[in-house]
Parts: structure tokens; C-alpha cells; sequence
């Protein structure tokens, strides 16, 4: 059903992205947003991982380094019959972490210091499975997919409304309709995008909660790291771009009054109910 909710919301981010192209330059701006989006998931597929462990301030460490993260790292991996992910750290003390790569052979799992310090190797774990859930579920892929569907609509809505600007106004009835038109456009069309992309994320987000707890046999675990995550960051926020919040297990603190609809997570009071109702089913079962 996940996977199902995710290639309808794609199909609604591409259709949204046509209509943009069309807006524009009607049948030719329907070629030309089908031939951007098709760039930019390219560059997306090969240098998305790249970019956001460059945004994040993310650098490799080797297991001399960190051995108990590598352990833990290497132990999953075996475990879900996934390749050994590089593992990089996040000079930072809010704890979170954050998985990518365009598959399972180029997958690269981070994590910040602080998380190293704040947790059980027992919530680490979960943590990291979720994380290798990502992995598992191709998530990594298809936000990097999804990002670059949301850049192409807001560059052709930016697109618009410099048109709209140099364009002229016209005096008929039609160049009015028009340019009403391409103004609802320009306004519309990126917030749907975004709705869309925030829809996927949290989806992504519920399915990794459900594969890290089945990979390392421990919801409640992975319910208490959020818990504790979650607590923590409120006071000591993670220094980073906001493009690269939807990464993360638990969402940075991004300064903002509307910053429970454009949430890029579910509540994370949601997550640790379904976690524990999870356990609870196992325990029960």
C-alpha cells in the first residue's frame, strides 16, 4: 500500500509539472518541463548524495574511528543482505542521522556526534536500521527523484513570472484570462508540489519506522531514540539547510509558524504510538 500511495503522489508531482510547462509555453512547455525533469533526474541519480552530504557537513570516518558504529553498521547490513553502506559523521550535537545514495551499492549512512553520545548502543541500533530501511526501500532514491520533480516546478514557475513581467500586458479578454492564468499558476502549482513532497516524505518515513523495527527486532527501542531525539533537538537545534531536512529520522528544528503543515516528518508522537503498538502486537502475538 506504501509503495502504491508513493507511484500515485510521483504521478501527481509529474502531471503538476506538465500542466506547469504548459502554463507556460503551452505544447512546447510541455516538451520542455518533460526534458527538464528528465536532467534533473539524472543529476539527481548520480550526484544527490554528493550534494546533501556536502549541505550537511558530513565527512567519512573509517572504522578505526568509530568502531562500535561500524559494528552496529555492518551487523544490520549482513542482516538485510545489504552491501556494508560508507559511514560518515556529522560534527554536531543534536542527535540525528540520515540515510543516502541512488541504491544499495552506493548507499552511505551519517550521523551526527551528539547522537553518538545521547544514545543506547541498544537505540542506536534501531536508529541505524531505520536508516538501513531507507536503503532497503529504495527511499533514498525516490526523495532524490522527488526533490528534483519539486525543483523543475518551482524553476518553471519562476519562469512564469518573470514572463509575466517582461511579457507586456495585453488588453484583450483572452491575454487577460491568460495572464490570470499563469498568476494562479505561479502561486498554486509550488505549494501543491511541496504538499505532494511532504506527503511522500512522511510516507517514507512511516515505512522506514516499520522496516527498522522488523530489521532490528526492537520497536521499542527505536521509540525511545525518538523520544529522545526529538527532546533534545528542541534544545539544541541541528545547524542545516532546510532542503536537506527530509534526510533526517527526526526533522530539524526549522524556525517558522506553519511549520506543522510543511512538515517534512509524521508527529513524531504518531511514530512512537505505532512503534509501541507494534511491540505490543508482538509480544501479544
Amino acid at each position: 500500500m506504501n509503495t502504491l500511495k508513493t507511484l500515485f503522489l510521483l504521478t501527481v508531482l509529474t502531471l503538476i509539472l506538465v500542466y506547469a510547462g504548459r502554463l507556460i509555453g503551452g505544447t512546447g512547455g510541455m516538451a520542455f518541463a518533460l526534458v527538464l525533469a528528465v536532467v534533473m533526474n539524472v543529476g539527481a541519480y548520480w550526484f544527490s548524495d554528493r550534494i546533501a552530504l556536502r549541505m550537511a557537513g558530513a565527512r567519512p570516518v573509517s572504522e578505526a574511528d568509530a568502531p562500535q558504529l561500524y559494528r552496529i553498521v555492518g551487523d544490520l547490513a549482513r542482516q538485510a543482505s545489504l552491501p556494508m553502506p560508507k559511514v560518515y559523521l556529522i560534527e554536531q550535537a543534536a542527535p540525528n542521522a540520515f540515510a543516502t545514495g541512488r541504491d544499495p551499492q552506493h548507499a552511505v549512512v551519517a550521523v551526527t556526534a551528539g547522537i553518538l553520545d545521547l544514545v543506547s548502543e541498544r537505540e542506536l541500533r534501531a536508529v541505524l536500521a531505520h536508516e538501513l530501511g531507507h536503503v532497503q526501500n529504495r527511499d533514498t532514491l525516490v526523495m532524490a527523484i522527488v526533490a528534483s520533480l519539486a525543483g523543475a516546478i518551482s524553476y518553471l514557475a519562476q519562469m512564469a513570472q518573470w514572463a509575466m513581467i517582461f511579457g507586456g500586458r495585453g488588453g484583450d479578454d483572452d491575454e487577460r484570462g491568460n495572464a490570470l492564468g499563469m498568476l494562479v499558476g505561479i502561486i498554486v502549482l509550488p505549494i501543491a508540489a511541496l504538499l505532494v513532497q511532504l506527503a511522500i516524505s512522511r510516507s517514507r518515513e512511516y515505512g522506514a519506522d516499520d522496516s527498522g523495527a522488523e530489521l532490528s527486532r526492537d520497536p521499542l527501542a527505536l521509540a525511545s531514540a525518538l523520544r529522545k531525539m526529538n527532546a533534545y533537538s528542541k534544545q539544541v537545534p541541528l545547524q542545516v539547510n532546510p532542503s536537506t531536512s527530509s534526510l533526517f529520522i527526526v526533522q530539524p528544528l526549522i524556525p517558522g509558524v506553519m511549520t506543522s503543515l510543511f512538515s517534512t516528518h509524521p508527529p513524531i508522537e504518531a511514530r512512537i504510538a505505532r512503534l509501541e503498538q507494534r511491540a505490543g502486537a508482538v509480544l501479544g502475538g
